[in-house]
């Protein structure tokens, strides 16, 4: 995943840098390896670079009225990949997801994932940059995907693929200008509305064209299949965001009401995995009447482990991020709730500090089906063989992990808890059915 954001503001006497940093830094979960800053206005600079956005984007000294950003999980082996990327001399584009093929091109598995779409695009477009140019060439690009873009006469499209896999909002800045972006809390964090009514989300098949004296929607595609990711309810979207009108927090605390329905259990005490899972277990806890703990303080900057490039970097990440507070658990019968399990290992390094800490017994309860399979639009889950929940029963995960019991959340539990009908969403990475793309 990745998180995009564009703002077009129709003055060009703004300055949107500051307003684009803030964002990104609200978007800051959906990536934490790059981050990178376009504006543009009477010049064009891009700020980018590896790390988090307070860091890449201390300062931000440039001007325009128009800015395009992302924050990306992915490092990144040519500095020119970092998103935003040249989609052409004269366009920038920032992609949530992942387009899996273009109309009328060869897709390539030599090249990178982005040359290809440079190829794609220059065969498209013949050097063409109109802003009517780069939404027709998305049109034709397949996949689960949501996408912003600038050309070199400052105009923007912000547009989503016709799946609606991945999410896209629309705010405003009074009569001054628009802001697309990723999830709704960055609407919060920049100091306008949240957009919550379905006119302010950008909808599957549609994109919103930016130009200096007009702002307008445009369709896309006539497609009625909606496919919208169930992970992002789950673990990916903010709890102050809404995606497709519904509120994640409203979800998240969903979850945990189901898993007190499905695997209730006798124990002293309720404990979420800090900081997706904390719904999850207050729910668990009210459901129940178990009562919830602080299990964990968190060392340094808020940075999700799972989202390290590596298994290293996500065992130091936890060993680091999440220490046990002992006077919490010692003694104690407790049900550790977590967001999902993908390898295991990081779930077993949480039970074994928990139970060197003194805890009697730990019964783990993950509020996502279990991971079984890839995902194709761009959520990076590893390789098949690699996935705990594919290979081994919940009795035998128990064991591994070395807790006393385990148990995932079924997969019409996740679809009740959502409120939207199984045909509405993507639910591929935990059943292997995928929409067609």
């Amino acid at each position: 995943m990745t998180g995009i954001l564009g703002i077009y503001l129709f003055d060009e006497r703004w300055n949107a840098g500051s307003f684009g940093a803030y964002g990104l830094m609200a978007l800051q979960h959906r990536g934490q390896e790059t981050v990178g800053l376009e504006l543009f206005g009477k010049k064009r600079r891009k700020i980018a670079g590896e790390g988090l956005v307070d860091d890449v984007l201390n300062k931000v000294d440039a001007e325009g009225h128009i800015c395009l950003g992302a924050v990306s999980p992915y490092p990144v082996e040519f500095k020119e990949d970092i998103p935003p990327f040249i989609l052409s001399e004269k366009v920038s584009v920032a992609i949530d997801g992942k387009v899996t093929a273009v109309e009328n091109y060869a897709w390539d598995a030599s090249l990178r994932y982005e040359e290809n779409l440079r190829k794609a695009f220059e065969t498209f477009s013949r050097g063409g940059s109109d802003i009517d140019i780069v939404k027709e060439f998305f049109d034709n690009c397949r996949g689960g995907f949501s996408y912003i873009a600038v050309n070199d006469r400052n105009e923007m499209v912000a547009g989503r693929g016709s799946l609606g896999v991945k999410p896209l909002t629309l705010g405003k800045f009074g009569f001054e200008g628009g802001i697309v972006a990723s999830e709704t809390c960055v609407m919060d964090v920049v100091g306008e509305r949240v957009p919550i009514s379905p006119a302010e989300n950008v909808e599957p098949g549609w994109a919103m064209v930016f130009t200096s004296f007009s702002a307008k929607w445009v369709k896309s595609s006539n497609s009625c299949k909606r496919a919208y990711c169930s992970f992002e309810y789950v673990y990916l979207a903010r709890p102050d965001s809404y995606v497709n009108d519904i509120p994640i927090y409203r979800v998240r605390r969903n979850i945990g009401r189901k898993l007190a329905e499905e695997s209730r259990v006798d124990a002293d005490v309720v404990i979420g995995v800090p900081e997706t899972a904390i719904p999850f277990a207050m729910a668990y806890s009210n459901e129940t009447g178990i009562p919830i703990e602080k299990g964990f303080e968190l060392t340094g900057r808020r940075v999700r482990s799972a989202l390290r490039p590596d298994q290293l970097e996500r065992l130091k990440g936890v060993q680091l991020k999440l220490n046990v507070i002992s006077d919490a658990v010692r003694g104690k019968r407790v049900i550790l709730i977590d967001d999902s399990v993908v390898r295991g290992n990081t779930l077993a390094n949480i039970v074994y500090l928990m139970k060197e800490k003194g805890a009697k017994e730990i019964h783990v309860r993950i509020g996502s089906p279990h991971i079984i399979s890839h995902c194709p639009f761009g959520v990076e889950v590893p390789p098949e063989d690699e996935l705990i929940g594919r290979h081994l029963s919940e009795e035998k995960i128990a064991e591994v992990v070395g807790a006393d019991s385990f148990k995932y959340l079924s997969l019409n539990g996740l679809v009740e808890a959502i409120g939207l009908k199984e045909e509405e969403l993507c639910l591929g990475c935990f059943n292997c059915v995928y929409p067609e793309v």
